[in-house]
């Protein structure tokens, strides 16, 4: 197989290694425990209704005072989760940027929107929550960490599993090197979906600000589906890789204190979504990390769930099973190492995908509040995300290219 090989300079979030963040400095509000954090919801889709503000509405002192979306139909369905006097804006975020009434944000928007509004909203001196991927597009990493350091802002990317409880004490079983010598990790996000229908929404375009919508993407005609769908679209989202892979990356790079791979080798198919899609429904793809001899294997389908969401650290002494509700110490054949079994919630159900009882989005929602007022780093700054979105968009690239594809220093 051919081999593209990317600079420094392509892979900008190598340069995350320059981590150090100015660490507590003081808000314009100088911020206590008890003053009302005034929260703008920047992107009122479903992540955010059915996640981001119900969640936030439970953190004491936290006021979600401003809602922005294109569509109509998210603002309106944003606005009856939002505090009953919350502004509402449908055109132009910055407008709620500029209010001297708001605190931070909270950024729900489409993959493509993530770093222009985390970057808007550190020089307008605004804290950030923004979910996953942190970037759209590798070329994106060195300033959205340059605008955090610079405005000396708290950010929170929404990798959620650094603050589940059971996940920070896998981890500390990790840092023990009971599992030995770790040479390989698996990861897997798999369903078994039934989406595959181009559902039409019965969206009026007039209900829509397009232009706003497509930011920085090319421009195109109005599409319901697109806009619905727009992880599976290239132009706004990355598919599996970006949407699902980047969490078990991510708490692989957390717990393993890992930097970016060499080399990814990927591939993929539509099985299913042919024709619906542009991402596809099936990837699997190799990342290499020679100088830690670490080899990671991620696997990711909508057409089947065998294994469903989990990471294995396969170690020459035991290995570590990790999903959303449970974590697993297991011994090699033949190793004196005691099993260990932890199982949050009621369901002893391996892969743990859609889960009921381990809430880390609110676990990190809070952590991301606390840091707003204590002005502390977050589990997950600007750099962190950055550098987990770059494994999945190399993963992508060598999808794309049908190479491998290579990060070299210098």
């Amino acid at each position: 197989m051919n081999i593209a090989s990317f600079s420094r300079r392509d892979f900008l979030a190598a340069g995350v290694a320059a981590t150090s963040l100015l660490n507590i400095v003081e808000t314009a509000r100088g911020f206590q425990a008890n003053d009302t954090l005034n929260v703008a919801v920047l992107g009122t889709g479903g992540r955010s209704q059915r996640m981001l503000m119900p969640r936030l509405a439970r953190i004491p002192n936290v006021r979600l005072a401003a809602v922005c979306d294109v569509w109509d139909g998210h603002l309106a369905a944003g606005a009856k989760l939002a505090d009953s006097k919350a502004v509402q804006e449908n055109t132009d975020f910055r407008r709620l940027l500029d209010r001297s009434d708001i605190d931070a944000v909270v950024i729900g928007a489409p993959d493509h929107w993530h770093v222009p509004m985390t970057i808007a909203a550190c020089e307008a001196g605004k804290d950030v929550y923004v979910e996953k991927p942190l970037t759209h597009d590798l070329s994106e990493g060195e300033a959205v960490i340059d605008a955090q350091n610079k405005h000396k802002r708290i950010v929170q990317v929404g990798t959620q599993q650094r603050n589940m409880p059971h996940l920070i004490e896998a981890r500390k079983i990790l840092k023990t090197g009971v599992l030995g010598k770790i040479h390989k990790i698996h990861l897997s996000w798999n369903r078994n979906s039934s989406r595959w229908a181009r559902t039409k929404y019965g969206i009026k375009p007039s209900s829509v600000r397009w232009k706003q919508f497509l930011g920085n993407a090319p421009n195109q005609p109005f599409d319901e589906y697109r806009m619905r769908n727009w992880r599976w679209c290239w132009d706004f989202g990355g598919g599996i890789f970006t949407d699902l892979m980047v969490h078990w990356i991510d708490t692989a790079y957390w717990m393993l204190d890992m930097d970016n791979p060499a080399t990814a080798m990927s591939i993929g198919d539509h099985f299913a979504a042919k024709g619906l899609w542009e991402t596809p429904d099936t990837v699997q793809t190799l990342l290499r990390y020679p100088d830690q001899k670490l080899q990671a294997y991620f696997e990711g389908t909508f057409v089947n769930h065998q294994n469903r969401s989990s990471l294995t650290f396969m170690g020459t002494e035991a290995n570590l099973y990790c999903d959303r509700g449970r974590y697993e110490l297991q011994p090699e054949r033949g190793k004196k190492i005691d099993a260990k079994k932890r199982v949050d919630g009621k369901r002893d159900i391996l892969g743990l995908d859609f889960y009921d009882e381990v809430d880390g989005a609110l676990y990190h929602l809070r952590e991301w509040v606390d840091c707003v007022r204590t002005r502390k780093k977050t589990s997950c700054p600007a750099e962190q995300g950055v550098r987990s979105a770059a494994a999945a968009h190399m993963a992508n690239l060598s999808y794309r290219q049908g190479k491998t594809v290579r990060w070299t220093r210098g």
